[in-house]
């Protein structure tokens, strides 16, 4: 969930809403089935169409932007990469049932990483690693900056800030504050030494597919645009450890400033994280304080 100052309000958007817009919008495909999909996102809505498409609906107005943005760059970086992302096949426009532009994307067979779904997790960190070395390659000329439609992904740690510090300090004795609060320094103090260039910005577990227990797929690239790439290490720490981090990082060449701030990025996630659910949600609160604790037994490893 990205951040925010306001509480983003969402709509309701159903299988009958769907059905009703592409009945209007594209009648020659009003006939296939709609089906919605299990782990379709936080920004997104998804529904299977048919057996070969896919329908993504912006959930709240903060997203919408992000349509245009996937409808024009997603076709031009895919040609680029090793492995497949969502590519776009038609937009629909805003209409009377619903306020937004959506897309309808070319299906992607596979299920969302997990653990227990990955044969070889040092194999899976080499082949991500692979991706995001040919994405990072790709020219950024006319790439969109940082800005409220990836709410400032890719700019300045220094954007969230106040955030971390006040979820430090709203989590008080249930976290080692002191230690936190050293990463966080750490990372604001490092900056990105080099030019723009393209990054993934909400690079999780949940948006990698997984086939045949190997990485078959990237999707979800709403915070897409060109600037500093450290954000997308934070899977370095979500979902790699050990060996597979390690070799993660070498096949990326990142260096200690920039690795740094990747750690930054994981835990201004993980507090917030943590604090909306530490007194509501355990699982999603235990997963929060894994993360954290990654963190800090990677950084004391490194210092």
């Amino acid at each position: 969930m990205p951040s925010g100052e306001k509480p983003i309000e969402k709509v309701e958007i159903s299988t009958t809403l769907v059905a009703k817009l592409i009945q209007v919008r594209f009648p020659q495909w009003a006939k296939l089935s709609i089906r919605p999909v299990k782990n379709s996102g936080w920004d997104n809505r998804t529904f299977r169409l048919g057996e070969s498409m896919a329908v993504r609906l912006p959930s709240a107005k903060a997203y919408a932007g992000q349509v245009k943005k996937e409808q024009e760059w997603l076709p031009k970086l895919g040609p680029h990469l090793p492995l497949p992302i969502p590519i776009p096949l038609a937009m629909g426009s805003p209409s009377e049932t619903y306020p937004w532009n959506w897309s309808i994307y070319q299906w992607l067979e596979g299920e969302n990483a997990k653990i227990q779904r990955i044969e070889d997790l040092n194999h899976f960190a080499i082949a991500l690693a692979h991706f995001l070395t040919a994405l990072y390659q790709i020219d950024p000329v006319g790439g969109p900056p940082p800005g409220q439609h990836n709410f400032f992904r890719g700019g300045s740690l220094s954007k969230y800030d106040s955030e971390t510090r006040e979820s430090i300090s709203v989590l008080g004795d249930r976290i080692d504050g002191e230690a936190i609060s050293s990463v966080w320094e750490t990372a604001l103090n490092s900056t990105w030494q080099g030019t723009p260039v393209w990054f993934h910005g909400d690079l999780c577990a949940d948006n990698l597919l997984v086939r045949s227990d190997r990485l078959s797929a990237v999707i979800d690239f709403g915070c897409l645009g060109i600037g500093d790439p450290a954000g997308d290490l934070t899977i370095a720490w979500t979902l790699f450890f050990g060996e597979s981090r390690k070799t993660f990082r070498e096949l990326l060449q990142v260096s200690n400033a920039n690795w740094a701030r990747g750690r930054g990025w994981a835990l201004w996630k993980a507090l917030i994280t943590l604090v909306e659910h530490i007194d509501k949600n355990p699982l999603e609160a235990q997963r929060a304080r894994h993360i954290i604790d990654e963190v800090l037994i990677d950084y004391n490893t490194s210092a």
